[in-house]
């Protein structure tokens, strides 16, 4: 990895490339801690500094991830990346679900172009339900319940309300820009950068705050990091390929096919969508408790779901949230990977697999290999998912784990992927690793 790093600054190219996403992501950052107008900043560190010894501030824990802690910082760039991630998703499940845009998807090029306008324009608006939804708990307090401070300067003022909205909306907007540039200009995927770098802005604080709290639990922390890394990139480069074998054809006086190549069926194949899925859905009972918590006599509904989903180290909530995950990775995998629509490609291009006759048994095979390698996958991400919150229920680890979970998952995943771009970019002008 290094070594491609340095030979991608000796290359004038891509030496540009590079240092203009460094510049994008510096510029990414100084949004994520420039506070918004109407916000009192010395409250809120205040606040901060509360919530970090309780749990409180945990209720929002993947969408403070995916903002690199800007989130509860009100900041210009607090809501990070997750509005566009939502969107993105939901624009995924609807392709299946509505006609219309199956049929933008099979256009090629074009298709994919309105979808992707479709995601900024659900992107804006769920940034405007976000950005509303916790300006209005910072301005009741249920933002910090531990907290007695105010944290914006004037919680009356209607028009302040609606300028601070109208900010953090446009800062959604402006980061799908940015990471539009990274794509366009830069090096990588730029919406998988830009997670990729607010996940890596949290790491040094966690680490500091375990160095401090115990030097032997932060070397441990280390060891179990080090380890967690190798098995991530070992599953997550794995994968089972089925060979294909293309028939020779007349095409004219040519002669087309006769060549052997494979389909790539990775462990996991869902990537880290599941996770996000099953923790956002697991969020919800949280929210919906905080909402009735001052509530003079709660019922019996509401004070179980505070004993078992709140804390997240109860032995029903790691047991569901583990089932969630197996669940929505078969469920993912089902609408994004389609066997019918592969056999018949295969099959209209004189494609098969040896031992397997074109069509439905190419179809039912394709399905059958699949199910089963989905399996050790639904497995392997529920597993690392469930890390912190062992961590949490045995050490007493805080809930921001470094390396557990969602946070190890992007940052192996985009950082395998970035380098594979740099190589291959590097490839395009030096074809020393074809001699070698």
């Amino acid at each position: 990895m290094l070594t491609a790093f340095t030979r991608a600054f000796r290359t004038p190219d891509l030496r540009k490339k590079l240092l203009f996403t460094l510049g994008i992501i510096a510029l990414f950052r100084l949004g994520s801690v420039l506070p918004t107008p109407g916000v009192h900043v010395q409250n809120l560190a205040t606040c901060l500094e509360q919530a970090r010894d309780s749990s409180a501030g945990n209720i929002y824990g993947m969408v403070q991830l995916f903002s690199g802690g800007a989130l509860l910082k009100l900041s210009v760039f607090a809501l990070g990346i997750m509005p566009y991630i939502t969107a993105s998703i939901i624009l995924q499940l609807l392709v299946v679900v509505i006609p219309r845009l199956e049929a933008l998807k099979k256009e090629g090029q074009a298709g994919q172009t309105k979808i992707t306008q479709y995601t900024r324009y659900l992107t804006i608006g769920l940034g405007i339900l976000q950005s509303t939804a916790f300006i209005a708990l910072a301005r009741t307090g249920q933002l910090f319940p531990q907290c007695q401070q105010e944290i914006l300067l004037d919680p009356d003022n209607i028009f302040g309300i609606v300028t601070m909205v109208i900010i953090m909306t446009a800062g959604t907007s402006v980061i799908m820009w940015l990471g539009e540039l990274i794509t366009d200009r830069g090096v990588g995927n730029g919406m998988s950068i830009l997670i990729f770098t607010q996940v890596v802005a949290v790491f040094p604080s966690e680490l500091a705050n375990i160095f401090q709290a115990n030097k032997f639990t932060f070397a441990a922390v280390l060891v179990v990091g080090i380890f967690m890394i190798a098995a991530v990139v070992f599953v997550e480069q794995a994968q089972r390929r089925i060979p294909v074998q293309y028939a020779k054809r007349m095409v004219g006086r040519r002669m087309y096919g006769g060549t052997s190549t494979y389909i790539p069926l990775k462990v996991n194949q869902a990537g880290i969508i599941p996770v996000i899925f099953a923790s956002s859905l697991l969020y919800l009972p949280q929210l919906l408790t905080s909402l009735f918590a001052n509530a003079e006599s709660p019922n019996a509904v509401v004070q179980w779901i505070s004993q078992n989903f709140v804390t997240g180290d109860t032995p029903i909530y790691m047991i569901t949230f583990f089932l969630l995950i197996v669940f929505f990775t078969y469920f993912y995998v089902s609408i994004t990977f389609n066997p019918v629509e592969i056999a018949d490609n295969m099959k209209k291009y004189g494609g098969f697999i040896p031992g397997i006759r074109p069509g439905r048994p190419t179809a039912e095979y394709l399905n059958f290999v699949l199910t089963r390698l989905t399996a050790p996958g639904s497995l392997y991400l529920g597993l690392i998912a469930m890390v912190p919150i062992v961590a949490l229920a045995i050490a007493g680890a805080s809930q921001n784990f470094p390396f557990g979970g969602t946070s190890i998952l992007i940052m192996v995943g985009v950082g395998l992927d970035t380098v594979k771009q740099i190589e291959s970019q590097l490839q395009q002008r030096n074809y020393e690793g074809f001699l070698r």
